[in-house]
């Protein structure tokens, strides 16, 4: 195993921010795909039983119906692809971006317990998921990754102020 190890130790994308930047990239493209899909009338009836019994979410339809709250979402996914987006180079905007992601995938992650016909009874319930609990699983990972990638963001700001605060004390 060892061996392995220093094998896989000497290819240039396992070292350095390859990752940091892979997962950025993949939540920029997540956030592009799911926040087009919102602005489609397939999209917004399907996310009718997600919506409505999402204890963090059900306020949207009475505040803006059901194509406004899909909208409304999409938008919101749209903006924090954006700003994860320009977290490539302004990290802090990346910070608010990883902020977003966070509520996003807590949001849909609290719909979970609250999904009706969310667990299979033909296989006795809790934990055979069906199709809908299965597809909010997804959200877990990826709100760890939205915190992998804001602590990320928060080191890097820090790390730079630092270097900032450094430089200005040297200078005067």
């Amino acid at each position: 195993m060892n061996s392995l190890a220093r094998f896989l130790a000497k290819f240039r994308a396992l070292n350095g921010d390859f990752d940091y930047h892979l997962v950025r990239a993949s939540m920029v493209v997540i956030f592009l795909f799911f926040g087009y899909q919102k602005w489609f009338e397939y999209e917004a009836q399907a996310l009718i039983p997600y919506i409505s019994h999402g204890p963090l979410i059900f306020w949207m339809y009475p505040v803006f119906g059901v194509r406004g709250a899909t909208w409304f979402l999409g938008a919101a996914e749209w903006l924090f692809g954006a700003l994860l987006f320009a977290g490539f180079w302004n990290k802090k905007l990346g910070i608010i971006g990883a902020l977003g992601a966070c509520f996003s995938f807590i949001a849909t992650s609290t719909i979970i317990p609250f999904m009706p016909e969310g667990w299979a009874a033909s296989a006795g319930g809790f934990p055979a998921m069906t199709e809908r609990v299965a597809f909010l699983m997804k959200d877990i990972v990826l709100f760890a990754v939205s915190v992998y990638l804001l602590k990320q963001d928060v080191a890097r700001v820090a790390l730079s102020s630092e270097k900032l605060s450094s430089e200005y004390q040297k200078a005067a």
